[in-house]
């Protein structure tokens, strides 16, 4: 009895370092006053943590995010997922709600709010931050990757997960980049292909050497949407398109996904051991 006893405290008292907490993120600009609900994941031991944010496509916060953020736990980092929908009265613009220039540039205020919060828990190294979208979120992220703000100059790191690469078209034909950057896309996605990227990479005048990219063969858009086959979406918003409509492929590849977690394993790594 005392044997089980000691170990059920045990396993209580180890349990609030592993558990997926639920905190918020305050955004406060002069556009918008927000509180961001989001979960975070925090690896067990004391200590300052390297630590990622991570930015939501069209369909809101999913099961991608949330696989994503256990395995940074895992790896040793705190991780961070961010809901920019709910507080804004949104939970799935992929359709005809697709967000605009305009959406995508507000948006790029959560990723600055998510670093502030980072940089003020006491679990967290503010010296080593890094942020990370997907889809429509890597659009955002890839604006902030290429922005001069102090806020988006604190991260160490920006990883741009099959990003909506066209956001870039309204920066301008010179672009500079500050942080080390990871482009991961799918060589087939049809969504946010791998050329609107591959031009705004080439728009780089300025820290091109910190830019990597990933492209996975075989693979679509959602790639890592593990247990999901590939199907045809007619009416999602795309912005590859003339007029930014319609349709788009998008589901799993295995193999993708798991060259994908590697490959960002080791980016992480080199980044924050510098």
């Amino acid at each position: 009895m005392i044997a089980r006893l000691s170990l059920l405290l045990t396993l209580l008292c180890c349990a609030p370092a592993l558990a997926q907490q639920n905190v918020r993120v305050r955004v406060d600009t002069a556009s918008t006053k927000l509180d961001l609900p989001a979960q975070l994941f925090r690896p067990a031991g004391n200590g300052r943590f390297a630590a990622v944010a991570i930015f939501h496509g069209c369909g809101g916060p999913g099961q991608n995010t949330a696989r994503m953020a256990g395995l940074l736990r895992d790896w040793g980092y705190v991780a961070l997922v961010v809901d920019s929908f709910s507080s804004r009265g949104l939970t799935d613009v992929c359709g005809r709600n697709w967000p605009t220039q305009a959406d995508a540039e507000k948006r790029a205020g959560d990723i600055d709010a998510a670093l502030q919060w980072f940089a003020a828990q006491n679990f967290v190294d503010p010296k080593r931050l890094a942020f990370m979208g997907y889809s429509y979120g890597g659009g955002v992220a890839m604006l902030r990757a290429l922005s001069s703000t102090d806020a988006g100059s604190i991260a160490r790191a920006a990883i741009l997960v099959y990003p909506d690469c066209a956001l870039a078209d309204a920066l301008g034909p010179k672009l500079a980049v500050r942080q080390p950057t990871l482009f991961a896309m799918g060589a087939l996605d049809d969504w946010t292909p791998v050329s609107q990227c591959q031009a705004v990479i080439g728009r780089i005048v300025q820290g091109r050497d910190l830019v990597e990219t990933r492209v996975y063969e075989g693979a679509h858009h959602s790639f890592d949407a593990l247990g999901l086959p590939v199907r045809y979406l007619p009416g999602v918003g795309n912005r590859s398109k003339p007029g930014g409509c319609c349709g788009a492929h998008y589901g799993a590849n295995e193999a993708a996904w798991k060259a994908f977690v590697t490959d960002v394993k080791a980016f992480l790594a080199r980044v924050f051991a510098t």
